[in-house]
């Protein structure tokens, strides 16, 4: 159970740079404020109108993670 889990939230439309980075603001609060392990945020360019941020977790504790703050999806980082 040593896998790193990227929880990921998705924005659209023409503010979803701004917002992704807003939002990538609050995923490090919450990640300092539970005291999780890992406290890797940040955010990425899908396409000009498609952004998302996203939280890097343990696995042991994406339900702790996910349960809080409802993430839209999440993927096994390698």
């Amino acid at each position: 159970m040593n896998r790193k889990i990227k929880l990921i939230w998705e924005f659209r439309g023409e503010e979803a740079e701004q917002t992704a980075e807003h939002h990538k603001i609050h995923l490090t609060e919450f990640a300092l404020k539970e005291h999780l392990e890992l406290t890797e945020t940040g955010i990425e360019k899908i396409d000009v109108f498609h952004w998302i941020a996203f939280l890097l977790v343990h696995e042991r504790e994406v339900f702790k993670v996910r349960d809080v703050i409802k993430p839209v999806r999440a993927e096994v980082e390698e």
